[in-house]
């Protein structure tokens, strides 16, 4: 028994020196290489993450930026038919204007050629008045008849 203990204890010995250290170092070695990846994928979790934090606030500004587009866009569309509406405004009040110059224009000619008309008859009635005495009947007539002739003209 002494002799199974002997060799028993060289045996330990001898496992000690050829495996288990070389099992330790490999069992070592897999703990490192475990704990690199651990540490590898928190840092890829964090930098997706951050990737992430950084994709949303880049979506949150493009839908400001977005939103702002829109915004102007009103702000220059309600500009642009205030402009139009004035210009139409202005341009109603030209025609207008010009519309009723031409209208006081017409006006006076009209009563410009009245007034030749009648100073004409007024001439033409004085002559026919000198021409002949005529009686009150007479001249009611003469008038009615230039007045009918001043109306066909």
């Amino acid at each position: 028994m002494l002799v199974q203990l002997f060799f028993f204890i060289i045996l330990l010995v001898l496992l000690r020196k050829y495996a288990w250290g070389p099992v330790m170092g490999m069992m070592q070695k897999r703990e490192e290489y475990v704990a690199g990846e651990i540490e590898s994928a928190e840092k890829s979790r964090a930098e997706a993450e951050r990737a992430s934090q950084e994709a949303a606030a880049q979506l949150k500004q493009t839908k400001q930026e977005a939103q702002q587009i829109i915004e102007n866009a009103k702000s220059a569309g309600v500009k642009q038919e205030e402009d139009i509406v004035q210009s139409a405004r202005e341009e109603a009040e030209r025609i207008k204007k010009s519309a009723q110059e031409e209208i006081e224009n017409e006006k006076e000619k009209a009563l410009q050629a009245l007034q030749d008309k009648v100073a004409s008859l007024s001439v033409l009635i004085a002559s026919k008045v000198i021409e002949k005495e005529i009686s009150a009947q007479d001249q009611e007539k003469l008038i009615n008849e230039y007045i009918k002739e001043a109306g066909e003209e």
